[in-house]
Formats: structure tokens, sequence, C-alpha cells
């Protein structure tokens, strides 16, 4: 029983870890996308405004 008091708080670190980095690489990934959308309408509109 002692070996489990002694892993589960690296455990528990190690799943709040994953689950930060988890967020931090799908809020890259949004921002990525919301850049790539902006950049292909300001593309469109300098385009269109020839």
């Amino acid at each position: 029983m002692e070996y489990l008091a002694v892993i589960v708080p690296s455990l528990g670190v190690g799943v709040v870890f994953f689950f930060a980095m988890k967020a931090i690489f799908n809020a890259d990934r949004s921002e990525r996308q919301a850049l790539a959308r902006a950049e292909e309408e300001a593309k469109n509109a300098s385009e269109q405004g020839k």
C-alpha cells in the first residue's frame, strides 16, 4: 500500500500535464487555422480589388 501512496501523486501530475499540453496544442492548431483563413480572405480581397 505504501507504493501506491508514492506513485499516485506522480500519476496525478502526469495526468494534469497531459491535459495541459493537449489544451495548448489544440489552441495552437485552432490559431493556425484561423490565421490561414484570415490570410486566405485577405488574399481573395486583394485579388478582387484589382
